[in-house]
């Protein structure tokens, strides 16, 4: 057989290596400018960026949360503090598995299903590279617990905290407020370069009124770490900067014995400096404990608190609105003074009611049998209704509306604390808008002894008798005198001094009235005069919480607890050098003589006692 012979085409096989060589070439060429072109902008273009990246991994930037600042009575007695205690804590980033991480950590600490949902809502709000608080105040045996299986739990570590404490609770509950955590609502208000490393924020009274000056400003510290993300030293610290110090004009002893004074009735007492404005007692009752809320409070303490009929969570002092009942008296009385619708010794007689003209409707006095002829400063003595009836219609609801304004009625009174009401000062104009009625006489002479449309809070009655017992300078209530920085101590600087101009001699008539109240043998409130070195000037008052038809007689005995009247009574005193003002609302207590004005009486004198 005849082998065939293969001839070979050089010519195409040299064709098809050099179209080969020709494409790995560009496509050598395509890769090298590629890597050059990732090369340059590695090291020049994105130099700053890589960099920060790589410092970022190396170095960890951790916030070292401020010590905020504690709050001191007028005597230097701490009512809110931070004391040092163990927290759990979670670094999100540095947890593989978060719900096996959390289901463990519950088993063994016993933690509640409820915290364990609360840390899942509030992890959310931060970084997944934040020490996230999981348990607080843990206890000694809970810290053993978790230290003998602490090296299973990459990313958990405990963590000493400095929490905010209350060692007076229901004392100071609504004036100091109390700390809470930050929720979604304020997370988006607040700095988060501030708030870096800061899981709680006052929520209430000066916690919440001071909050910039308590918080302080957080540090920082630079810590190298190694690939596997552990710490290996620290590079740099810039220290926080603690909150300052606040010192109050609130006296802790003074407060203790108008709340233990207020006994089973819940209601507010405010006192103050009349020289300087400061609130040396504000109490409202009923009141909590305010160390529930630092930590977070239990569901089930939340509910008792919140659906108490007593109304703990409520400040009657800032927000409590109630008739001013026969109070508003005196303030009443100076309006006709000073308006010259009546004269000092000018007498009414009052038979026990009074009518307007052509009409049937009686209005009542306190007193069924009357006073029979009564002047101004009998009327003030002996509270009689009648006389006040007859001066509100001859000064007519615009006069008398615009009078009580100037001394505090239906504005707020601008002390340093948030949320404070304004109360309600019934006018003509008011009533159209809100009504949308006209404004009838009747109404007019109801608003003449403090019922009807008229509320006042706890601190206006107070702030008003500081203006009759000042001689129209009036003064503007703080609780804060000064602040405690680290480096220096600014004294708060109040509202200035406002001047309501009376004269001597018509607001001399009011003040002997008011003094013959408590030192007169016919005065209401003559049961606390005692054996004094000093007069107080006083004045009782009973708001109605509900009306009594015209043929019905209010008895006390018959009457449910809740509705019956509050027990008022505002007071100053030494009554010929004022230097205290207090005023006292008692729910359902039915009298001031008897319940509101004790009271006022048991501040008064340790107050001045340690004047002496």
């Amino acid at each position: 057989m005849r082998r065939h012979q293969v001839i070979k085409d050089v010519f195409l096989e040299n064709r098809i290596f050099l179209s080969r060589t020709v494409v790995m070439f560009v496509l050598m060429l395509f890769l090298i400018v590629g890597l050059i072109t990732r090369l340059v902008y590695l090291q020049v273009s994105g130099h700053d960026k890589y960099h920060s990246m790589a410092t970022n991994n190396r170095i960890k930037v951790s916030s070292i949360p401020p010590t905020r600042g504690i709050i001191y009575d007028k005597k230097g007695r701490v009512l809110a503090e931070n004391l040092p205690s163990y927290s759990l804590e979670v670094i999100p980033e540095q947890v593989k598995d978060m719900p096996n991480t959390l289901l463990r950590l519950q088993q063994i600490l016993n933690i509640s299903e409820e915290k364990i949902t609360y840390f899942q809502k509030h992890s959310n709000r931060y970084k997944r590279f934040d020490s996230i608080p999981l348990l607080l105040k843990m206890s000694a045996e809970e810290v053993a617990k978790f230290a003998v299986v602490r090296h299973t739990f990459p990313g958990v570590d405990i963590h000493a905290r400095l929490i905010r404490h209350y060692p007076y609770k229901e004392l100071t509950a609504h004036a100091v407020g109390y700390l809470g955590r930050i929720n979604s609502r304020e997370l988006k208000r607040v700095s988060a370069t501030e708030y870096r490393g800061i899981h709680f924020i006052g929520k209430t009274g000066l916690e919440s009124a001071y909050e910039d000056t308590l918080r302080g400003y957080t540090g920082y510290a630079e810590i190298e770490t190694n690939a596997q993300g552990k710490p290996i030293k620290t590079l740099a610290n810039i220290m926080p900067t603690p909150g300052a110090d606040l010192y109050l004009s609130l006296d802790i002893d003074l407060q203790k014995i108008a709340y233990d004074a207020l006994a089973e009735y819940n209601g507010a007492v405010v006192a103050l400096d009349l020289e300087s404005g400061g609130i040396i007692v504000q109490v409202s009752k009923a009141s909590f404990d305010p160390n529930l809320f630092v930590s977070g409070i239990s569901h089930a303490d939340y509910k008792r608190i919140n659906h108490s009929r007593d109304m703990p969570l409520f400040d009657r002092v800032l927000r409590g609105l109630y008739p001013p009942g026969s109070t508003l008296k005196p303030f009443v009385g100076l309006a006709g003074l000073e308006h010259k619708v009546v004269q000092k010794q000018q007498k009414l007689f009052c038979p026990g009611y009074y009518q307007l003209p052509h009409k049937a409707h009686k209005y009542r006095d306190w007193k069924k049998r009357g006073h029979g002829m009564v002047n101004l400063e009998k009327a003030i003595v002996e509270s009689c209704d009648v006389y006040f009836y007859d001066m509100a219609l001859t000064l007519g609801i615009d006069k008398l509306s615009s009078f009580l304004n100037d001394f505090g009625f239906g504005k707020r009174s601008g002390v340093d604390l948030n949320g404070e009401s304004a109360g309600l000062l019934p006018s003509r104009e008011w009533k159209r808008i809100h009504k949308n009625t006209i404004w009838y006489p009747g109404e007019t002479l109801i608003t003449g002894i403090g019922q009807g449309f008229t509320q006042v809070t706890p601190l206006q009655l107070a702030y008003a008798t500081g203006i009759l017992a000042n001689n129209g300078k009036s003064i503007a209530p703080f609780l804060v005198e000064r602040k405690v920085y680290v480096d220096r101590v600014d004294k708060v600087k109040h509202p200035q001094v406002k001047k309501v101009n009376l004269k001597a001699d018509n607001l001399a008539v009011i003040r002997k009235g008011m003094v013959n109240v408590v030192h007169s043998a016919r005065g209401t409130a003559r049961l606390i005069a005692g054996k004094r070195t000093y007069q107080i000037a006083g004045k009782t008052g009973t708001a109605q919480v509900y009306s009594i038809k015209q043929d019905e007689e209010y008895d006390e005995e018959e009457i449910a607890f809740n509705m019956r009247d509050h027990a008022l009574f505002i007071a100053y005193a030494p009554a010929d050098n004022p230097k205290i003002v207090v005023a006292v609302i008692a729910e359902h207590g039915s009298h001031g003589s008897s319940t509101a004005a004790p009271i006022a009486s048991a501040v008064i004198t340790e107050y001045l006692k340690e004047g002496e």
